[in-house]
């Protein structure tokens, strides 16, 4: 055999064997390093790992039944240029093999550091405006930090979380709920490619795995896993990135929720985190308070969330009395002109120049904003 195939081979028939979850599998390498190992120990051996089971003796017995079938999926792999990282080895990501199922070996593309600190940003794949900034701006500002930025490369707050971490120049980290060559959504196949140039896009799934609804949360799991801490930006009652943040909690890792408007659905689920005791932030040094002695890094000159970097544009006298009418959270056109005093088709005239200078920010509904930057 290839010395690739040699060295992965076993891993992949483990994998293979039915009925064995990851916490089996988790068990079986902390008790025996290898797959080789647990092949060949005696029953008495494989008894003493927990939840293992007669059947699953009977079936790790019967090993080389899935040869033919791990061969086939590791010839994918390799095909694809993919790189394959075990639960035994160092650049597996560290805090991932401490919860209880991880993966037993991951597929990834790009570069893969395991000991580097990991913070996850999860929301709504239908982000406002509002959302897809804030996670866009706290992802930069953390990469720009030290950390991964770690996310799903979903549509909204996941894609958002990605683009901030690369327009800033740091790492960033997609965790997919289907295999390596088969992206979702396919939108994002030119932003999966970024990731795989500047950061690292991983599955546990063979490389051909589609999307499959119960995937999904499998995929959270890593996310939270591996990160020392969660960030919901937006989120409804019930959604993924809740599980997320929810596994985060049993990991016993920092969750931290971004606050929204209270007329905004995607903002309920947040806002049951922070009644939960998530921590409630205004900005990123709110988590950089909680997680920076775990980077040692200094922000560097160009950094993309330094406050007054580029001077807001000049108003004239319409623009400025609707700007100051405005805070953060959105305001509908009618009563912005019945405030301001002004006919509507100035009125909208004006919040059209304003949303295109950044002054402000538009949502659904002819509601508008301060852009908070």
């Amino acid at each position: 055999m290839e010395p690739l195939t040699d060295t992965y081979l076993p891993w992949f028939i483990l994998r293979e064997i039915p009925g064995l979850n990851n916490r089996v599998l988790k068990g079986l390498i902390q008790k025996f390093k290898t797959p080789d190992a647990a092949f060949g120990a005696s029953p008495k051996s494989l008894a003493a790992v927990k939840g293992l089971g007669p059947k699953g003796m009977r079936a790790l017995s019967r090993h080389r039944e899935y040869k033919k079938k791990a061969l086939a999926v590791l010839g994918r792999v390799q095909r694809a240029g993919l790189n394959i990282v075990t639960l035994s080895d160092t650049e597996y990501p560290a805090l991932l093999k401490k919860i209880n199922d991880p993966p037993l070996f991951l597929t990834y593309a790009g570069t893969l550091d395991g000991r580097a600190p990991c913070i996850s940003i999860v929301g709504s794949r239908k982000a406002t405006r509002y959302g897809r900034d804030t996670a866009e701006h706290l992802a930069g500002c953390l990469s720009n930090r030290g950390f991964t930025v770690v996310s799903g490369m979903a549509l909204g707050i996941d894609t958002a979380a990605h683009k901030g971490a690369l327009n800033a120049r740091g790492r960033t980290a997609a965790v997919l709920g289907s295999g390596l060559c088969r992206i979702y959504p396919r939108q994002n196949h030119s932003l999966y490619q970024k990731i795989a140039e500047h950061g690292t896009a991983l599955s546990e799934f063979a490389p051909d795995t589609p999307p499959l609804p119960g995937y999904f949360p499998l995929r959270n799991r890593i996310i939270a896993g591996m990160s020392v801490g969660t960030i919901v930006v937006e989120a409804a009652e019930k959604s993924g990135s809740l599980i997320t943040a929810r596994l985060a909690g049993e990991y016993n890792r920092e969750v931290f929720a971004v606050p929204g408007s209270i007329r905004s659905n995607t903002s309920r689920g947040t806002h049951a985190l922070i009644r939960q005791g998530a921590k409630l932030i205004e900005n990123e040094k709110d988590i950089i308070d909680e997680l920076g002695h775990l980077v040692h890094e200094e922000p560097s000159k160009d950094e993309k969330c330094t406050p007054g970097k580029n001077p807001k544009p000049v108003m004239d006298k319409h623009q400025s009395l609707i700007y100051n009418l405005l805070d953060p959270y959105p305001v509908h056109i009618d009563d912005i002109s019945a405030g301001t005093g002004l006919e509507s088709h100035v009125t909208a005239a004006a919040l059209l120049d304003m949303e295109l200078s950044g002054l402000i920010l538009r949502h659904p509904g002819n509601y508008y904003s301060k852009s908070e930057e």
